[in-house]
């Protein structure tokens, strides 16, 4: 998995799950600059409501 990828999924989805989450507090030390945005644009979107923390079926 990528915070590409997961991005893209929870955008499309609206929709972030505890096991993604966790795997992004667990890999981001090891982000590049460019995966540090990404994943403070996902911490944004959750924070202002735009994604929900749920489960994808």
């Amino acid at each position: 998995m990528g915070i590409g990828t997961l991005f893209l999924a929870s955008i499309s989805t609206g929709i972030i799950t505890q096991d993604e989450l966790r795997w992004v507090t667990r890999n981001q030390l090891e982000f590049s600059r460019c995966e540090q945005a990404t994943a403070l644009k996902l911490g944004q979107l959750i924070d202002s409501g735009q994604l929900q923390l749920g489960c994808r079926i």
